[in-house]
């Protein structure tokens, strides 16, 4: 059994678990941190910046020449602004295309469907189209039970249902297993084509792309294409009346070859602590339907003006505060992946890490996972946004965001600014996802929220990275 000893030194490593002196912010930083709130909710740098971005360059698929102008605009934004250092690291990826696609029921009747490629899809066959029987699955549950070369030939449609919109965008993980997974199902039964319920929450007739998953590094060699709700639910009636149904296929979806991605890396440089570095992003990808505007042109926007409205305060930070448009992140965090291994020496440097991917719509809540001193600090954060409508929460389980995660994963300690998220997935990966779905005003808040937290993290006398656990083998008594 542990000794009382070993039990508390167990919890002293749970971030609240234990008490701790609160943190109070000097005088001066108190005033600092209160201008840059004041001064975030008055200026248009954010939407400046999303606006450019999503106009000049458009939408961004990972790999593609898009995305490489993109780099090219925010290396240029970056010198622009006031970051003492940008630089651009480049990575190798696979590029996939869309292509074209067209698809559409043909028995009972005729109509035309509306959807789209999902990313890592394959093609149809390069000598004919697929016109053939739909089997009907209820979910993906039904289809991981059917047996090897059941559906020969034939195209799997699977149902499901819409993403049930919330504040957390909680119900995405369950739902997105339909799309990630379940054409290694299809394919296993030897079926033709998988068709799938969008995961999204909206009722337009508009598809939610994204991408599936692959299996051993291996992609879908069959067609895989999500569908808009309103025809998933159309399919779905169909189905239930015993009609037989079948789908005309043609899809020219596919990887195209080796291709370059990079992460655009932005330093503000600090003064006495100038090696701990307080990194802060978004992805500078996006799918190519709309113009990438909520995800995640707006976080690129949000970070970017959050550490400039630092950069231009008369004192440099004593931690160096560094932004990072990460690459590729719709294709599996390639970014992520990316900047985590070329900054492998430093990852100890790192104090924290946040990442704004969730649209645009207010900060309601922040969470965090840092060590018990370091609650502190952010518990004075909280104070410090609150009249923003935010509220401080408990443990942040999400690494700070998608890229990021990859830090957090390795030990770096983790903030997540949470947005309200009930509007997130009507316009998620969907030809919907544009600048007009941008509220100027809730964006300002975004900025405001970052800045005030990533000001106090880098000037806090703090150590925000846990202890290394002891060896509790040395504190195990026996009773």
């Amino acid at each position: 059994m542990k000794s009382i000893i070993a039990i508390a030194a167990a919890l002293s490593l749970s971030g609240h678990a234990l008490a701790q002196d609160p943190y109070v912010l000097d005088p001066e930083m108190q005033a600092t941190a209160e201008g840059l709130v004041k001064d975030a909710l008055e200026s248009d740098l954010a939407w400046d910046i999303v606006e450019s971005l999503t106009t000049e360059v458009g939408p961004r698929l990972a790999g593609s020449e898009a995305e490489a102008r993109a780099r090219v605009w925010g290396q240029a934004l970056g010198e622009s602004l006031s970051f003492d250092t940008v630089t651009v690291e480049d990575f190798p990826m696979q590029l996939w295309e869309r292509g074209e696609l067209e698809i559409s029921l043909t028995a009972p009747y005729e109509q035309a469907l509306y959807g789209a490629s999902l990313g890592g899809s394959g093609r149809s066959p390069r000598l004919r189209d697929i016109d053939t029987e739909v089997v009907y699955f209820r979910n993906i549950a039904a289809l991981t039970a059917v047996e090897d070369g059941a559906l020969e030939g034939k195209i799997a449609f699977v149902d499901g249902e819409p993403l049930v919109a919330t504040q957390t965008g909680q119900g995405y993980g369950p739902a997105n297993q339909r799309r990630r997974i379940g054409w290694q199902h299809a394919e296993r039964a030897g079926a033709a084509a998988i068709v799938v319920r969008s995961v999204g929450s909206d009722s337009h007739r508009v598809p939610h792309t994204g991408m599936i998953s692959s299996r051993e590094g291996e992609w879908a060699s069959i067609p895989v294409i999500a569908v808009s709700n309103p025809d998933a639910d159309h399919l779905r009636r169909l189905h239930a009346t015993g009609a037989p149904m079948s789908m005309h296929i043609r899809s020219t979806a596919g990887f195209r070859g080796d291709t370059t991605s990079g992460n655009v890396v932005m330093d503000i440089v600090g003064t006495d602590l100038a090696d701990e570095i307080v990194l802060i992003g978004g992805h500078l990808d996006s799918w190519d339907q709309g113009t990438g505007a909520v995800d995640d042109g707006s976080g690129i926007a949000i970070t970017v003006a959050a550490a400039e409205l630092i950069a231009n305060l008369p004192e440099r930070p004593r931690r160096t505060i560094r932004v990072v448009m990460f690459g590729a992140e719709e294709v599996g965090l390639l970014g992520g992946f990316a900047y985590a291994e070329r900054h492998a020496e430093e990852v100890d440097n790192h104090v924290l890490v946040a990442e704004s991917d969730f649209g645009a719509d207010r900060i309601w809540q922040m969470l965090s996972n840092t060590s018990p001193a370091g609650e502190t600090a952010i518990d004075a954060v909280a104070t410090l946004i609150a009249p923003l409508g935010i509220l401080r929460g408990g443990l942040d389980t999400s690494g700070g965001g998608p890229d990021v995660s990859v830090l957090a994963a390795r030990g770096v300690p983790s903030v997540s600014l949470a947005q309200e998220g009930r509007q997130y997935f009507d316009l998620h990966h969907t030809p919907d996802d544009t600048l007009d779905k941008i509220d100027p005003d809730q964006l300002a808040q975004n900025v405001a929220a970052y800045a005030a937290l990533i000001y106090v993290v880098a000037n806090a006398d703090v150590e925000f990275r846990p202890e290394p656990a002891a060896d509790e083998s040395s504190e195990m008594v026996e009773e």
